[in-house]
């Protein structure tokens, strides 16, 4: 690999509003490792901070182990570090751009991939999602989760001095006690999630480089939601037990053979009436201790909401598991269902002229 343009000797790379090509070059190298979320503008601000950061806290700490069950990484960041990095300070050094040298030169570290044709890539993205879904799961319900884990972007699309194509990507940072720490990421179209670091090469062909591939996890997961976490047999969900109880799952409420079946979803939101969500007031379901809140990912306050329980089918119920079972999971259920009702718009534009 070509010399980094930042490895000069005696060269700090700090935040600063003046855009530099040097630092729009580390902007690049951090999204391929998998440590910017977004941006290659040069500018080194707050989010190039804290992916220096996040970067320096794994070449000290992080052995490439799983929190979840997803497995191990294919490389040990930790590895790289050879007694360089000493601390999280949020600067680049010379000692810092080594170990960026190493992890771009070694390739059994897989990059994240770019695109030379985000939109057209991204298009075609939702065409199959529009496609392929079949009776695993309903386009509008699988449209407003992909819209709202990634607005429909598999990978971005460059605007103004931002010249990021590389694919999306989500951070959660959910360690307390180590801000700097990436807990898990989520790629693509789906925000499909991984609690190792870096991904294995067959993660990066089939679901992150591939947006369809990526598609195909989101409906997988969606419809082991809908199968497993409503109504058991892995877990239940409150909502659900509470508005319907423990009566068998409800995948539509047309019969297989009704053009409607697996489709009509809008008109069944539509028909559900609305509510208006308060956060701090509403409770999640009617009985519950727990509020809708404001957080950092959500406002808490929603207005017009289809209301959950006149809905004749469980798929309101399986979106909110597909972001788990915390609080957070009935403010993403709400800004969900707004969301449905957006797929018709979509579909037509997956269709194109």
């Amino acid at each position: 690999m070509p010399a980094l343009s930042y490895a000069q000797p005696g060269l700090t790379l700090s935040p600063s509003g003046t855009p530099s090509q040097l630092v729009r070059d580390l902007q690049r190298d951090l999204r391929a490792l998998g440590y910017h979320k977004s941006g290659i503008d040069g500018v080194f601000g707050a989010g190039t901070t804290r992916s220096v950061c996040a970067l320096q806290y794994d070449l000290l700490s992080y052995a490439g182990n799983s929190s979840s069950g997803d497995g191990s990484a294919p490389v040990v960041v930790q590895g790289y570090n050879q007694g360089r990095v000493a601390a999280v300070t949020g600067l680049v050094d010379q000692n810092l751009v080594a170990c960026i040298s190493a992890m771009l030169d070694d390739t059994a570290y897989p990059k994240l991939p770019f695109s030379d044709s985000p939109s057209s890539d991204n298009q075609q993205a939702l065409q199959a999602v529009a496609s392929m879904v079949g009776g695993q799961v309903p386009f509008p319900f699988l449209y407003g989760i992909l819209m709202q884990e990634s607005a429909c972007q598999h990978f971005r699309v460059p605007s103004g001095s931002d010249l990021d194509t590389f694919v999306t990507v989500g951070f959660d940072t959910n360690d307390a006690a180590n801000p700097a720490h990436i807990t898990s990421r989520g790629f693509g179209i789906g925000q499909f999630t991984l609690f190792h670091h870096p991904p294995t090469a067959a993660e990066m062909t089939g679901f992150i480089s591939d947006p369809v591939g990526n598609v195909k996890q989101a409906v997988a997961e969606l419809r082991a939601k809908f199968d497993n976490y409503v109504n058991g047999p892995a877990d239940q969900a409150d909502d659900r037990i509470q508005e319907v109880g423990s009566v068998p799952l409800r995948l539509c409420t047309f019969d297989s053979t009704d053009p409607r079946y697996m489709s009509d979803c809008v008109n069944c939101l539509q028909q559900a009436g609305t509510q208006n969500i308060v956060e701090g007031e509403t409770p999640v379901y009617a009985g519950s201790s727990s509020t809708y809140e404001q957080t950092q990912y959500h406002e808490g306050s929603y207005g017009n909401v289809p209301v959950r329980k006149n809905i004749p089918c469980d798929w309101p119920y399986a979106i909110r598991r597909y972001n788990g079972s915390g609080p957070n999971s009935y403010d993403y259920q709400a800004e969900l269902l707004l969301k449905v009702l957006d797929a018709p718009q979509a579909a037509a534009a997956a269709a194109g002229p």
